[in-house]
């Protein structure tokens, strides 16, 4: 790579539905025509209307450089319009074909010990490959030609699930490219990596490699012995990927200046900052495939986190499985029920689109396993497929009213990729602390107390919102400081975590007391901090309005000093047993600073989460029934709560509104007993 044009279309919208869409990844290519009949067959037996097509294709649509054959999409792309399904044509760039690989091998992917990859797998293109992003974007702009105006066209799918890293001279020399536009001069970079220790002071651009296991490599991958060149090549690939998506971006935008674009992303997925991406796609999507069948809270934060990509807007969910996933050890079913009510949870928390990988199972291969709409033989007499038709019934009878509507948050989570890569790649703290999980656990408490809330950027606006949680936010950049002190200048909340405040955008530390430039908002002082085992626990004994009681904490102990917050939490054990573990300080306008300088347990952060939430009268209506679900959206159609049982027996509360169910039509009356069975869904119109 020798350039990197990080640029802004603007002149899309979102796709026009008039309805949530349903449907999926289909890939009719891989069996023979006389199944296609029977496929759409089954599609309209379970209500679907969209299907992603040629997502894989680029073997089977060029040969070789500069000859393509679209017989065979076309035949595709001409069966779904004739059945009266919508498409999203993706680009067919997710994989590399075999003769690109084998005449260029450059193409292939350098991994991190510095080996050159030969032929194989699916992420396996280098990004800064000139010869990858010539042919990737002629590629698209090819597909684009041909099917740019289509009636049934919806939406482009760029590329698939970008991911991966790559080390190679390409790599190099776009890495160095990239730190002179970011650095202007050496010496700028230089101070900003702290080169002078361990005589690392550069002096030609050229003497700069990638940080793999033949440079900097130090206690593992994501441990290399100078954190400010790990940042900044996590930065760059990114960055890298980003561009390939651009560049095919650009390719369908010769021939097609309105139809929507995007890529699904992953959720909490480490290597790349969704953040960045976020302004080049027209509507966020992302592939929803949870490590458990208890996911129901982390697939929470991942859809709060997808919507905060486009500022609230709605997303898409453009992958999930009806059944069972096929990259795992152990790949349990979804237990009945389950698809129904984490599809409503999509929903909920703003999908406008829910889609399945994969329509058909496909024959061969690693996949061939992976849960479809349709196993082998083609059955719609089985549990799964009758769980799919009513679902896509459920998805008709509702229509299109909560299209568009968005979440009502007065409460925001801070989620900062620079934050999660600068922790995690640091020494002298506490490597076994997973960032994600750090934020899990607060969002967690936000959940389940009910509170409506949104995950932004460290970039976003706060004005909007009465409490700001910014869990272990390391890094602190720009103005975020400034901003947080506004929210509680204005009356409102923030709450923060240990190891927050330590380092600058460059990941070098404050010379100053932690939490660094947060320690006036927050009233204390880090005194010092200690690390020990998970299986450590010291208790937090937490004392005021709706804190009681001794509470679990490990792995990170800071011992903080008040300087004008009142202590809420002390140490229980341990040589700094009874010091400040949880601060609050008052502002002057009626709002809060929290400090939290440990790893709380649930428990713990929990009181933390709803004494903060109760100073605002945030706390929703179920927040006492744990395994109750309440999120609400709004738009043009009304109020829309959504009610979902997550767990195993009914559970029986006051309608907290009166409403009909949009889903059976009955009236809810405020007050009055409502029933949700085991994986029970309603979805209230208020008023």
């Amino acid at each position: 790579m020798t350039d990197i044009d990080i640029r802004t279309d603007t002149d899309t919208r979102p796709p026009r539905q008039d309805k949530i869409l349903y449907g999926g990844d289909y890939n009719p290519e891989q069996w023979p025509r006389d199944y296609w009949d029977e496929d759409y067959a089954a599609f309209d037996l379970a209500r679907i209307d969209t299907v992603t097509l040629g997502v894989f294709d680029w073997a089977l649509i060029s040969v070789a450089e500069d000859q393509y054959d679209f017989t065979l999409l076309d035949e595709i792309v001409a069966k779904a319009a004739e059945s009266g399904r919508r498409f999203v044509m993706a680009t067919a760039t997710g994989a590399l074909p075999p003769w690109l690989a084998h005449t260029h091998p450059e193409v292939n992917r350098t991994d991190f010990d510095g080996r050159r990859h030969v032929y194989g797998q699916r992420h396996n293109a280098c990004p800064s490959s000139p010869v990858f992003r010539r042919l990737s974007s002629r590629l698209a702009g090819e597909i684009a030609r041909r099917y740019a105006g289509h009636p049934a066209l919806m939406a482009w799918h760029i590329g698939n699930e970008y991911s991966g890293a790559c080390y190679c001279e390409n790599c190099a020399a776009g890495f160095r490219v990239w730190l002179r536009e970011r650095y202007d001069t050496l010496e700028r970079l230089n101070a900003a990596w702290n080169a002078t220790f361990w005589s690392h002071t550069f002096s030609d651009w050229a003497q700069i490699v990638p940080p793999n296991a033949l440079s900097e490599h130090w206690r593992g991958q994501n441990h290399t012995a100078f954190q400010g060149i790990t940042l900044d090549y996590l930065r760059f690939m990114s960055d890298a990927m980003l561009q390939n998506f651009l560049d095919e971006k650009a390719a369908i935008r010769e021939h097609d200046t309105t139809t929507p674009a995007t890529t699904n992303f992953m959720g909490m997925y480490r290597p790349i900052d969704y953040h960045r991406w976020a302004e080049h796609l027209d509507f966020a999507s992302w592939d929803n495939y949870p490590p458990t069948d208890r996911s129901e809270a982390r697939m929470a934060l991942t859809h709060d986190l997808m919507r905060g990509l486009k500022g609230g807007d709605p997303f898409w969910v453009m992958e999930q499985t009806p059944t069972i996933t096929a990259s795992r050890d152990i790949n349990p079913l979804k237990r009945p029920g389950v698809l129904r009510l984490w599809s409503w949870q999509s929903v909920a928390h703003g999908a406008d689109a829910v889609l399945y990988f994969q329509m058909r199972q496909s024959r061969g291969a690693c996949e061939k396993y992976h849960g479809a709409v349709l196993d082998h033989a083609g059955r719609t007499d089985t549990r799964s497929f009758r769980e799919v038709a009513a679902l896509g019934a459920d998805f008709e009878r509702v229509g299109g009213v909560v299209l568009g509507a968005r979440t009502p948050a007065r409460v925001a989570v801070l989620f900062d990729w620079d934050s999660w890569w600068a922790s995690e790649t640091t020494d002298g703290l506490n490597r076994t602390v997973s960032y994600p999980q750090v934020v899990l656990g607060y969002h967690r408490a936000l959940w389940e107390a009910g509170a409506q809330l949104d995950v932004v950027s460290v970039d976003a606006p706060l004005d909007g919102y009465d409490v700001v949680v910014a869990p272990l936010l390391h890094m602190l950049k720009g103005d975020i400081a400034d901003r947080l002190r506004a929210v509680t200048e204005r009356g409102g909340s923030v709450l923060s975590s240990f190891l927050s405040g330590r380092v600058d955008r460059d990941t070098n530390a404050f010379l100053a007391d932690a939490p660094g430039p947060l320690a006036p908002l927050f009233g204390v002082r880090v005194e010092e901090t200690d690390s020990l085992p998970a299986e450590s626990v010291n208790r937090i004994v937490l004392t005021g309005s709706g804190l009681s009681g001794a509470v679990g904490a490990r792995s990170v102990f800071e011992i903080l000093v008040p300087e004008g917050a009142e202590v809420v939490g002390s140490y229980e054990d341990d040589f700094y047993a009874g010091r400040a573990a949880v601060t609050r300080m008052p502002s002057a306008a009626g709002g809060s600073a929290w400090y939290v300088g440990t790893l709380l347990d649930a428990d713990g952060v929990s009181q933390v989460v709803r004494a903060v939430l109760a100073e605002h009268d945030l706390i929703g209506p179920y927040a006492d029934e744990p395994e109750l679900e309440y999120a609400v959206r709004e738009g043009d159609g009304g109020r829309f709560a959504f009610l979902l049982n997550h767990g195993d027996q009914p559970v029986v509360v006051p309608a907290h509104a009166a409403g009909t169910d949009l889903i059976t039509g009955a009236a809810v009356r405020q007050g009055e007993a409502i029933t949700l069975e085991p994986k029970g869904v309603m979805v209230v119109r208020e008023g």
